[in-house]
């Protein structure tokens, strides 16, 4: 396990003096002691027979998957610092449903979070198979979201976090696989329902916990899908 994975180990944040030596105050001083927890919603069901992104709307289905999970997470009265949506049709629907249930949590927009083929799978599927400069491309795009929400806490974080990212089902399974280490191309080997719940927790220490992947329990069996 490589404990500096996100380049935020305390020792590596404090400039070394002239001879080498690391000052133990200063790195007492930049060490995280909060958890940060990343709540990660697929989108609901959406039409398939759309041809561009505003046409990839949420079904009537979909928006009442999106009804269950805003309940769930309003239900689980975690601390929520904010909720980010993929600037995707389906996501910011999914995403302002939820808000409904969240009306006091701060809800942004980011278009790194949007679908894509992230790194190419192993094994291969026949039925996808984006070009090559397709991974080329959106790989480099949802690395550097993953980099961007994928962290340990700042020193100056004395609480837990809860942030919820509503996205993709390539996004969030290319995330869990960065985040435990796993081979990147392992990421189309998981699959997740519509409106479930995938929760990462980031310690202080830099270990990184799956506390749940694809948690679909608090939608009526009838409802659920994985389009």
């Amino acid at each position: 396990w490589d404990f500096n994975w996100d380049k935020q180990e305390p020792h590596n944040l404090v400039k070394p003096s002239k001879s080498g030596t690391v000052d133990s105050e200063k790195v007492e001083k930049v060490k995280p002691t909060a958890t940060r927890n990343l709540i990660l919603i697929r989108h609901g069901q959406y039409n398939l027979k759309g041809t561009c992104d505003e046409e990839r709307f949420l079904t009537s289905l979909g928006i009442e998957q999106a009804d269950y999970t805003g309940k769930r997470l309003k239900e689980l009265a975690m601390p929520y610092s904010s909720i980010v949506q993929s600037s995707m049709c389906r996501a910011r629907e999914t995403a302002n449903v939820i808000s409904g249930h969240l009306p006091n949590v701060p809800l942004h927009t980011c278009d790194l979070l949007q679908e894509g083929a992230p790194f190419p799978p192993e094994p291969p599927v026949g039925h996808w198979k984006p070009e090559m400069h397709q991974f080329y491309r959106d790989g480099a795009r949802i690395e550097a979201a993953f980099r961007k929400y994928f962290h340990r806490a700042e020193a100056s974080q004395k609480e837990d976090s809860y942030e919820i990212l509503v996205c993709h089902a390539n996004v969030i399974r290319f995330f869990v696989c960065r985040a435990l280490q796993f081979p990147p191309e392992a990421w189309l080997r998981m699959s997740l329902h519509n409106a479930s719940v995938t929760w990462i927790a980031i310690r202080p220490s830099g270990r990184v916990v799956l506390r749940a992947l694809g948690d679909c329990g608090h939608l009526p069996p009838a409802k659920l899908t994985t389009t």
